[in-house]
């Protein structure tokens, strides 16, 4: 989990989890909350539109399934990335349950 600048503000790994899950999920959810959109939507428009392809340069960018944008309201607050699982399309579904999960103190 990140904050609205991007820090991050909390880190959980299962015991089993590759190594590079830990930065590929805080870089998806570096990259919802800079878009201010998930990281599914952001990679799908940047395959569909030749002006967002070089999105994936930005530093920090990661153009993967897996993150969501954390909002109070319709503010965005900041970004929720999780990886490890076989496809970006389950993480992002692991993502939107556990922002589920707090979704009703973030009003």
């Amino acid at each position: 989990v990140v904050d609205r600048a991007g820090l991050v503000r909390t880190v959980l790994r299962a015991d089993r989890a590759g190594p590079h899950t830990v930065e590929a999920s805080r870089a998806k959810a570096y990259t919802a909350a800079s878009a201010r959109n998930t990281t599914t939507a952001i990679m799908e428009n940047a395959d569909k539109n030749p002006a967002a392809r070089h999105l994936a340069a930005i530093e920090g960018f990661l153009l993967l399934g897996g993150g969501v944008p954390v909002k109070a309201g319709d503010e965005v607050i900041g970004g929720l990335g999780v990886g490890g699982a076989p496809g970006g399309n389950f993480d992002e579904e692991c993502a939107n349950a556990g922002l589920a999960k707090v979704q009703a103190k973030l009003k």
